[in-house]
């Protein structure tokens, strides 16, 4: 079994409940992963996204009201937004938490041309991600040059860690600053494993990090049964297809409904796609699938991102799972 377990929760919406609710509810999974003995708990950040609605991650990290369990972001994507306001953000953060903040950083910009306009961005900034990593680590470390006589209070002089997601060249990039990498997902096993290895080859240690550090997310049912566990998957799955063939991304529906619908053909491939190569079924089931991912991909930690309608049977899956890894 991998060493650490965490859980990136991206508050997803449900058909009938308010977003305001999902926030809530991502609350509630904060503080039941610190009771289980999560390692840690992250949220995410999407933004005009209408099954989403965490749309300011370091806000949401801040409003967990978690005691011990380390919380962050998986992660704040640093294109939408200025180095320095970012390590202001952290900085306070690890000013009201200290010891227990990590900075997860990704690339990716908004996903459609009126959002990347609404944020006043466009999709060449991604390209521009490593020069603003270095600046965000130079407006924490006290290092950056290019305004001296602006500081990141109450960042500076903080030790906040500092991850990067691995999409486009994130694996490379967080190879060449020294820093862990945040890879997903557990379907895509061969791919997986070859950024790993290019990012292991290539890492070059920093200050911060000394070894590659390697976290593999992805999503991860468990239940009584494998098909109580297939169910979990559905209505995540149904969502996926639905953006693939409708073009927007919506709240999550009850599985029962979903199995009911009449899809056409192409979205009821797309559906079944969308279901295959999770990490599923019982809890013996699941020991011996996440034994193997283990071996395959040798991460140090695993990150589980799971959705579904049915909050109680989310809940005891990530139970069924804590009593898996002994926490």
């Amino acid at each position: 079994m991998i060493r650490k377990l965490s859980i990136l929760d991206r508050s997803r919406t449900r058909q009938g409940h308010p977003a305001q609710q999902a926030l809530r509810d991502t609350v509630e999974l904060a503080r039941t992963a610190e009771e289980l003995g999560y390692h840690r708990f992250w949220v995410s950040e999407h933004h005009s996204v209408p099954g989403v609605a965490g749309s300011a991650p370091t806000v949401l990290a801040a409003a967990a009201a978690t005691h011990r369990i380390r919380v962050g972001t998986g992660g704040v994507m640093l294109p939408n937004h200025q180095p320095m306001v970012v390590a202001e953000q952290f900085g306070v953060l690890e000013a009201l938490f200290p010891g227990r903040i990590d900075m997860g950083l990704g690339r990716s910009v908004g996903f459609t041309g009126g959002i990347r306009r609404a944020l006043g961005r466009d999709t060449g900034d991604a390209d521009h991600f490593e020069e603003q990593l270095a600046e965000l680590l130079g407006w924490l470390d006290g290092t950056q040059r290019a305004h001296p006589e602006v500081h990141a209070h109450p960042a500076e002089g903080l030790r906040i860690p500092a991850y990067v997601l691995a999409t486009g060249e994130g694996a490379r990039i967080a190879a060449r600053a020294g820093l862990p990498l945040v890879v997903g997902d557990l379907r895509s096993r061969d791919r997986v494993s070859e950024i790993i290895e290019a990012y292991r080859k290539e890492f070059r240690p920093s200050a911060a990090v000394t070894e590659p550090y390697v976290v593999i997310s992805g999503t991860v049912a468990i239940a009584a049964t494998e098909e109580e566990a297939r169910r979990i998957l559905i209505p995540e799955a149904w969502a996926l297809a639905h953006s693939r063939t409708r073009g927007n991304f919506p709240p999550l529906r009850p599985a029962e409904e979903i199995e009911a619908l009449d899809m056409t053909p192409k979205e009821h491939e797309l559906y079944e796609g969308a279901l295959a190569g999770h990490v599923h079924g019982t809890q013996e089931q699941v020991t011996t699938q996440l034994s193997e991912v283990a071996e395959v991909t040798g991460a140090d930690e695993l990150l589980v991102t799971t959705s579904t309608y049915d909050r109680t049977a989310l809940l005891d899956s990530y139970a069924r799972l804590a009593r898996i890894a002994g926490l």
